[in-house]
């Protein structure tokens, strides 16, 4: 069964999905089987894996409000190891529609499960939102991944989002983990950045991953192509970054390759 992992941070611009896009690409150069789910309206996760949101005839909207098997929504990306299943504006009515609905906050959880045997990860991208969309992916999910920018003002919402994350083990997914802290848009030669980086590590220890992603150009660039970085540009501080996070992921869930998987390869 996959791995679900869900990227989450209320507060906008911290590099979400970003990192999103990116570690799961990432994780899929390693020959992981990778599902990407964008839960965000905006669909950006989508457009950065080279999906035209405009062309989408069935998106995670339907999966949630119309009861589309989510094995129709899901479509390939220029990786041979990820999918992705894609959002556009159709999302933001969700919101909405599921406020009545039956079980509301198991709706991609329920959905999760008819295809989570056909992956080893599943990364879900959240809104920048405590909303139900995000509920339903934290319900979901077997672990929470929070990009934090370095920055002070990236700390004040930290607290909000620990006590929704506490809430949902309490009331509807007990078994929900905290996958790491993940230190964005670092400038190490800011004195600033350094003093959030060492604040952070202080609080949280080992909940904080030890890689860190540098502020970076091509980062930036990358999805206006898209594509992730690795596939934009490999040679890029970005790109060694979010590959030695997918490598720091790896060993932490002691992923080494599998009986299966050296089945299928030979």
């Amino acid at each position: 069964m996959a791995r679900i992992i869900t990227i989450s941070n209320q507060k906008g611009g911290v590099g979400k999905t970003t990192t999103a896009v990116n570690l799961a690409a990432c994780v899929a150069a390693a020959e992981r089987r990778v599902l990407l789910v964008d839960m965000d309206p905006q669909g950006n996760a989508s457009s950065g894996l080279g999906i035209n949101k405009s062309e989408v005839e069935r998106s995670i909207y339907d999966v949630l409000c119309n009861d589309v098997p989510l094995a129709e929504v899901i479509v390939p990306t220029d990786l041979p190891w990820l999918s992705v299943a894609p959002a556009n504006s159709d999302l933001v009515g969700a919101e909405i529609e599921l406020t009545s609905a039956m079980a509301r906050e198991h709706r991609l959880d329920d959905a999760l499960k008819t295809v989570s045997s056909a992956f080893d990860y599943i990364f879900i991208d959240c809104p920048p939102s405590l909303g139900l969309l995000t509920l339903n992916s934290l319900t979901a999910a077997d672990s929470v991944l929070i990009p934090l920018q370095a920055e002070y003002f990236a700390l004040e919402g930290l607290g909000e989002l620990t006590r929704t994350v506490q809430l949902i083990q309490r009331r509807l997914n007990p078994a929900l983990q905290w996958e790491g802290i993940l230190l964005t848009m670092v400038d190490n030669r800011n004195r600033l950045s350094q003093q959030v980086e060492n604040d952070v590590r202080a609080h949280f220890g080992t909940k904080v991953f030890d890689t860190t992603i540098p502020r970076n150009v091509r980062l930036g660039e990358a999805p206006s192509f898209g594509k992730p970085i690795i596939l934009y540009d490999v040679r890029a501080k970005g790109s060694l970054a979010y590959l030695g996070l997918a490598r720091e992921l790896l060993e932490r869930h002691h992923a080494a390759v599998r009986p299966g998987r050296a089945i299928r390869s030979a």
